[in-house]
């Protein structure tokens, strides 16, 4: 499996980050944090300060498995003016096998802007959906369109990050890994809950 990316730029929302990070690492799939500043510390909305594992090297990026944008602001709107990270987004969209994830403004500030969603259903946080620019505005915490999966918001982190291994590795993975989160302890059907 190839590894991916979490892009972090100054004003970045620090649940959507982590979270994903977190997930993504119980559930064994290789994951990076990629400072797009000349520091490998990146400073959260909240203040929170955070140690990328790596500055952004195109070669470094070239072949991802995924490409993961966390939202928050101004968060979403550094990543957008990161101009690198626009020519990676479109190849990484234009691959048979490239995947990106978005959550929060960013679906919109940076793949909206981008001319990305045009063919997808998409969700983002309420407010920025005149940037969507998709085909379809669908109001939920997570949608999986294709090669996207995006999430709406901080509060649906979790669910956004257990998408994105379901889409990586199937529902059963999934399972075990909210499971051991005690997310729903119960049984599979339970999952219909949150992602229904």
């Amino acid at each position: 499996m190839k590894e991916s990316f979490v892009f972090l730029a100054d004003g970045f929302e620090e649940i959507e980050a982590l979270t994903v990070v977190d997930v993504l690492r119980r559930a064994e799939i290789p994951v990076k944090t990629v400072s797009i500043t000349s520091s490998l510390r990146v400073t959260g909305a909240h203040g929170v300060v955070v140690g990328a594992d790596c500055i952004y090297d195109p070669a470094l990026v070239a072949s991802a498995e995924w490409l993961i944008l966390p939202g928050g602001m101004p968060g979403a709107k550094n990543l957008y003016e990161f101009a690198p990270l626009h020519g990676l987004l479109r190849n990484q969209a234009a691959s048979a096998d490239g995947r990106i994830a978005a959550i929060c403004a960013a679906p919109a500030v940076v793949l909206g802007q981008l001319g990305l969603l045009a063919e997808s259903r998409a969700t983002c946080y309420p407010g920025f959906e005149d940037m969507l620019n998709c085909k379809v505005i669908v109001d939920k915490s997570v949608v999986v369109d294709g090669k996207f999966v995006l999430g709406n918001g901080p509060a649906n982190a979790l669910l956004w990050a257990l998408s994105i291994v379901g889409e990586t590795l199937g529902r059963e993975k999934v399972y075990n890994i909210a499971n051991g989160m005690l997310l729903y302890p119960k049984s599979e059907h339970d999952i219909e809950n949150f992602f229904g």
